[in-house]
């Protein structure tokens, strides 16, 4: 296919040069017949790999039965996979959307409603993080914290205050009598891959109680099992107010959600928030499979077995190239090698070498494979980037 052809029909914020037909385990082939290694999984999206028979066959029975019947009734699948979302993380009533960035408009809109009720006059007020990633539509691009997105787009949502992440005093300094929440990334992403510390997270967590501030957490990309539980703030032992999710909620069928505590759901009545497609019978019918093969293969437990061995040879090329490699971090399977030189041009030759590989800013490669990877997967990606960090050691030429 002709990529300069296809691309005058589309509207130019992405740049892309492949165009993918289909996908087999951990691989996905493009027009020409090529096959890829990805390591991206469809930016943290495909949990399951690419072509799952018992995740497909549930959507070929539910496309049978009946794809929409829109939220004036209700239907069987969002009444199980509201269950499922309930039981796993802890929280007691769920919203289903079609996506992430709409998960946050209505955590948003629900905090507001909740500070509304308590006090008519308050502004509303929401303490954000500076490098965190949200979202596109205006609200949520309002509590992103990286100007460059937000400056072409302003004037966004008022009432919004960064906080440095990871830094509690910061958070501190901001608090005032019309904050309502406090959101943040319970592992910051696009920011570079940074989980929260515990001192900070829990700290945060204590501010919020004391000052009935609701905490949001997004887990849109690090929730679902990708950091070895179901959600990161699990590893911390805090419960948030109100949690957001998508990405591998749907493994690929446009699905997301935010979740919450009784009290703070109840502030919502109808005719405050709305969605035509949100949590059709065909999207949660893919939540509810995915939940029920993550347990019946026990996902997140081959998390934690597999991820130690990809943090383990990312390290050993960290130490191989130390002069390029300039640090590895993150949780589980959703990892961050930071550079000493654009990533960019090392994910352009991964990509001529069939290895998929996304950033996380300028410099940083972000690892987030499908979750059922192997270590046969693992070694093959750490050929290809050994060659690549070795052309670059020895000749500079991805520079």
């Amino acid at each position: 296919m002709d990529i300069e052809e296809i691309s005058k029909h589309f509207i130019h914020v992405y740049n892309r040069n492949l165009v993918f037909t289909k996908g087999e385990g951990v691989y996905i082939y493009d027009s020409q017949g090529n096959k890829y290694l990805d390591m991206g999984a469809g930016i943290a999206v495909c949990a399951l790999g690419y072509s799952n028979e018992e995740y497909k066959q549930a959507l070929k029975e539910q496309i049978d039965k009946i794809i929409h019947t829109s939220n004036l009734y209700f239907n069987e699948p969002s009444v199980k996979a509201a269950g499922y979302i309930t039981e796993a993380s802890g929280l007691d009533k769920v919203f289903f959307t079609n996506s992430g960035t709409e998960a946050i408009e209505g955590a948003i809109k629900l905090a507001r409603k909740y500070a509304y009720l308590k006090n008519k006059d308050s502004k509303g007020g929401i303490i954000a993080m500076e490098h965190s990633f949200h979202g596109r539509s205006m609200g949520a691009l309002s509590v992103t914290g990286t100007k460059h997105y937000r400056e072409p787009f302003e004037p966004l949502i008022g009432g919004v205050l960064f906080a440095e992440y990871n830094n509690l005093e910061s958070v501190k300094s901001l608090i005032n009598h019309d904050t309502c929440a406090i959101i943040m990334e319970t592992l910051q992403g696009e920011g570079g891959i940074y989980p929260a510390s515990e001192e900070f997270i829990t700290g945060v967590k204590k501010l919020c109680d004391e000052n009935d501030i609701l905490l949001i957490l997004d887990e849109i990309q690090c929730g679902m099992g990708r950091t070895g539980k179901m959600f990161t703030y699990q590893h911390y032992g805090i419960k948030p107010d109100i949690l957001t999710m998508a990405k591998a909620l749907g493994c690929g069928v446009p699905v997301g959600a935010f979740a919450a505590k009784s009290r703070v759901a109840d502030a919502m009545c109808p005719g405050d928030h709305g969605t035509t497609y949100g949590g059709n019978p065909l999207a949660t019918a893919a939540v509810c499979k995915v939940f029920e093969i993550f347990q019946e293969k026990g996902i997140v437990q081959h998390v934690n077995e597999i991820a130690p061995y990809l943090k383990e040879k990312l390290e050993a090329l960290k130490d191989k190239y130390n002069t390029i490699i300039k640090d590895i971090r993150g949780m589980g399977l959703m990892l961050g090698m930071e550079l000493s030189v654009p990533a960019g041009n090392i994910v352009k030759e991964a990509l001529e070498n069939n290895l998929i590989l996304i950033s996380a800013g300028s410099n940083i490669i972000r690892f987030v494979p499908p979750l059922i990877i192997e270590k046969e997967h693992i070694d093959a990606m750490y050929k290809i980037l050994d060659g690549i960090l070795n052309n670059q050691a020895n000749f500079g030429n991805i520079l």
